[in-house]
């Protein structure tokens, strides 16, 4: 690996990081006025149109979009994002975009749990702690009886859970799946499965409407497009920290889109989220360094 390849890596996953954050944005704003799974089915079904006209507008040869060796692995990605971006949007209806995205930043702590059970990693003392500490910063954003649907605050977990482990198969479609092929089976997979759950929730749209659905799916294809590649470039284990960039973004696009000015303790939350986050990444860059 170039000395200039973990750069690029960083690039492109910081790029990934402000189109979600505008996806989420858009979201939070199309979540008003329609059923959060109609808003996903439009995310999807435009991404999954922005993907096949890339593939017809570089003429790329059918073997090149969708052939692959671990198809089950595509399959369970697909699925992992759509559970990852139907919970996120239903969270947002219901909760400050801020609240949701510090939540969500749990993410690498329920990696760090369930490492054991599911990768057969031994989970010592020091992560368990920064797991107890991180949730501890989700309850502080959390205020339970503080006022917020205790309900909703379920919605951006299960999405921190599922995106924890959209991850995890990212990194590992990247190292044997060209980019494209990972992209196409994840937006059609996503595609198809939001299609059917739309039928039970659809209203019809206005121009408007489905143009700004048009304009989402489109930034999530981007973003899409540039974390795979992000982690083609680099060690997922460097790339994670930068996850937090996010919060500098949804602040402020919540304030200017909603008027939203994140309360002290959603800021004080996150700081402890964060700092959990960073000790279990850098503690794992410790142990695989030997």
């Amino acid at each position: 690996m170039s000395d200039d390849r973990p750069l690029h890596g960083i690039v492109y996953f910081c790029v990934a990081i402000l189109l979600t954050a505008a996806v989420d944005a858009n979201s939070k704003f199309f979540s008003a006025v329609l059923h959060p799974m109609q808003v996903v089915w439009g995310y999807f079904a435009a991404s999954a149109l922005f993907v096949g006209l890339a593939a017809l507008a570089r003429r790329m040869p059918a073997d090149r979009v969708y052939r692959t060796g671990r198809a089950p692995l595509q399959i369970l990605r697909a699925g992992l994002l759509m559970l990852t971006i139907s919970t996120l949007f239903a969270g947002l209806k219901y909760m400050p975009i801020a609240d949701v995205t510090a939540i969500t930043f749990a993410s690498p702590l329920f990696v760090a749990a369930l490492s054991g059970l599911v990768l057969g990693e031994r989970v010592g003392i020091h992560r368990w702690a920064a797991v107890l500490v991180g949730m501890m910063g989700v309850l502080i954003v959390i205020r339970p009886g503080g006022g917020v649907a205790q309900w909703a605050v379920l919605l951006p977990l299960i999405s921190a859970f599922g995106f924890g482990a959209f991850q995890m198969a990212t990194r590992r479609l990247a190292s044997t799946e060209p980019t494209f092929v990972t992209l196409f089976y994840t937006a059609m997979g996503c595609a198809v499965m939001s299609s059917a759950a739309v039928l039970f929730f659809w209203t019809p749209l206005d121009w408007g409407q489905a143009a700004g659905l048009l304009c989402l799916g489109a930034m999530g294809a981007g973003a899409h497009f540039f974390f795979i590649r992000s982690f083609e470039e680099a060690e997922a284990s460097l790339l994670a920290p930068f996850n937090y960039t996010k919060l500098i973004w949804v602040v402020a696009l919540g304030y200017v889109l909603f008027g939203e000015v994140p309360a002290p303790h959603v800021l004080i939350g996150s700081a402890v989220i964060i700092a959990s986050g960073l000790y279990v990444l850098m503690r794992e860059r410790r142990v695989a360094a030997g």
